[in-house]
């Protein structure tokens, strides 16, 4: 069953179940939930969300003020004159407002309540005129691991400052697996572009804690520009093995797709980890294999904020790669995290992605395809053949989408095409996986691959083209995996939102992307510079070291041809002196002339190695 709870909107924020969920409220809305009422009115059309997110029932009376709103279960507020109800709940944090309006049409004797007493403390407000504004609720989650020697380590930037933020402050809890708080802590952000890492081995000292893995969930208040938290997240072992994911999307979605099935031998466990104060009951979260049903239940309770780890092969004992798992979610969910662990032991750590049940295919992109040339692209590291696999799995991400008609690109570093690949006409239960050496040999070279659209094999596309890319060394126990959606690249023309832009509206035409880098491990970025219709012959690319602070200390240039790529070290960009000036600090990958695509990674001496797309401000 599904959580009936409003999570994501293209229109405006939706950050009511953020507030009522809030986890530092919710010995609150426990007491809360015990008060009884008569009445509801619900001016601001929370009512469902409300009634799901405490598993209330509706009481005999619901008043709305908008005349359209009214229905066979509702009645209008200027009924309550007659009605003359002894409590009255205000479905609304800002009450006051409200009661101006209509506070004179109840009888002297009714007793109000509202959710104002569920608020946070005001100097948790970045906007204290409207209390759901969406930069009140610039909250995320992350995994958070801290035992039998694998850490995790959380890294990102105040880059809210970029856009004239002043007093940033940091609300952090740490969840264990049963979702006990076992840490919680707040700091204050330099206003500068400072900075920003939680690391597992610093936190478990800070707080004399056990083992522990869970989720840490954060809370940025002061926050400018835009309300999305974004991160890179890093885990690693004392071994050698390491694994690079990032930030999850900030909302529960009722679905999600992309989650691969164990290869023979291999293991993947699905990390199921509660983004609500309220337990997830047995049986409401259920799994299927792509394309097939019925789905499978999970028959286990999750706690409020707790973590499960839910292995695939015990849901699907024959499910094999390349095929792939649907989570039906329930809006229970931050986009999950999933674990690969190899026949050799080696871990390594990717998401699942959003999939999309509002989302039907659109006939105008084949048309479009004359101005739009490649039109949406889905661009990809393709590391040296001779010491590397690379392996592209297309995955369905609309619950409507029945076919996928794609091929695959295949360019080397300098933007040369080098080989190709028809997939044809792709169903939704596919099981194609490419092995991108299979079409073209670079030998020690590098350069990517590009999944697009063919519309010489099908018709039917939504623009929400995604895919699984997978890394593993020949010789080496080690593995990397990591997916994302495509988009439209480097065209002065607009369809919809796209290209998009980090802010503001399209098209995004520049590039701003944030590189985490490690003071001990050699940091590679892999930079893409896809086009779908002919651009600039070359990228203007500038790389910017900056300290923690958030100092200017050194710059390097690139040119990337257009089509093209370039694998670069930041241990061979930047001196050693500037390195250790900027210990703790990152890079800054900036051009104004196009918009880039980039990959990260970490490499140690014996070869382990991570890998996953970047993010950008």
């Amino acid at each position: 069953m599904v959580l009936k709870i409003k999570t994501f909107s293209n229109q405006k924020p939706c950050s009511f179940f953020k507030a009522l969920g809030h986890p530092m409220i919710a010995e609150k809305v426990e007491a809360f939930k015990k008060i009884p009422f008569e009445a509801i009115y619900d001016p601001e059309g929370h009512l469902e969300d409300f009634l799901a997110m405490t598993s209330l029932s509706s009481p005999s009376k619901v008043y709305v003020q908008a005349v359209d709103a009214l229905s066979s279960s509702t009645s209008l507020i200027t009924d309550v004159m007659q009605d003359k109800p002894q409590t009255l709940l205000i479905l609304s944090f800002e009450p006051e407002k409200h009661l101006l309006q209509m506070g004179h049409l109840l009888p002297v004797s009714c007793e109000i309540q509202s959710l104002k007493e569920l608020r946070l403390p005001e100097g948790m407000l970045t906007d204290s005129t409207a209390y759901l504004s969406d930069l009140n609720f610039s909250t995320n989650f992350a995994f958070f691991r801290e035992e039998e020697g694998w850490h995790t380590r959380l890294k990102t930037a105040n880059y809210w400052a970029k856009y004239g933020a002043k007093e940033v402050k940091l609300w952090a809890i740490l969840f264990d697996e049963k979702g006990h708080k076992i840490a919680q802590w707040e700091e204050e952000l330099p206003s500068s572009v400072h900075s920003l890492v939680i690391d597992s081995r610093d936190v478990k000292k800070r707080f004399n804690l056990p083992d522990f893995k869970g989720q840490l969930f954060i809370h940025l208040t002061g926050t400018k520009g835009h309300s999305i938290v974004k991160y890179a997240l890093d885990t690693f072992h004392d071994a050698g093995a390491m694994s690079a994911t990032h930030d999850a999307n900030a909302w529960p979605s009722h679905y999600f797709a992309g989650l691969p099935a164990p290869r023979e031998g291999e293991k993947v466990i699905l990390w199921l980890q509660n983004s609500h104060s309220f337990l997830i009951p047995a049986k409401e979260v259920s799994l299927n294999v792509m394309g097939e049903s019925p789905s499978v239940p999970l028959d286990k309770d999750i706690p409020p904020f707790g973590t499960y780890a839910l292995d695939v092969k015990e849901f699907f004992p024959k499910a094999r790669w390349p095929q792939q798992v649907e989570l039906q979610a329930g809006h229970y969910f931050v986009r999950p995290r999933y674990e690969v662990i190899n026949t050799k032991g080696y871990r390594c750590m990717a998401h699942v992605n959003v999939e999309r049940n509002d989302l039907k295919p659109d006939v105008k992109l084949k048309e479009l395809k004359k101005v739009l040339g490649k039109g949406f692209i889905l661009p990809a590291p393709l590391f040296p053949t001779d010491s590397y696999l690379t392996s592209l799995l297309p995955t369905p991400m609309s619950r409507e989408l029945q076919f996928m008609p794609l091929k695959a690109l295949v360019y080397d570093k300098e933007g040369i095409l080098q080989g190709q690949h028809a997939f044809g006409n792709l169903p939704r239960h596919h099981q194609q996986a490419l092995l991108v050496n299979d079409i073209a040999h670079l030998g020690q070279d590098y350069g990517h691959v590009e999944l697009v659209y063919d519309f010489d094999a099908g018709d039917e596309a939504d623009g929400w083209l995604h895919a699984l890319f997978r890394y593993e060394h020949k010789k080496l126990a080690s593995q990397a995996e990591t997916s994302f959606g495509s988009h439209i690249f480097n065209t002065a023309l607009t369809y919809k939102n796209e290209p998009q832009s980090y802010k503001g509206p399209p098209p995004g035409l520049t590039t701003g992307l944030f590189l985490r880098v490690d003071d001990e491990i050699e940091t590679f970025c892999h930079l893409i510079y896809p086009t779908s219709t002919p651009w600039h012959t070359t990228s203007d690319t500038s790389l910017i070291l900056y300290s923690k602070e958030g100092t200017t200390l050194a710059e390097a240039s690139l040119n990337i041809p257009q089509s093209g790529s370039r694998l670069w070290v930041y241990q061979e960009t930047f001196s050693a002196a500037d390195r250790e000036k900027a210990q703790g600090g990152y890079v800054m990958i900036q051009d104004k002339t196009c918009r880039l695509f980039g990959y990260h990674g970490l490499r140690d001496k014996n070869g382990n190695f991570s890998l996953d797309h970047m993010f950008g401000f």
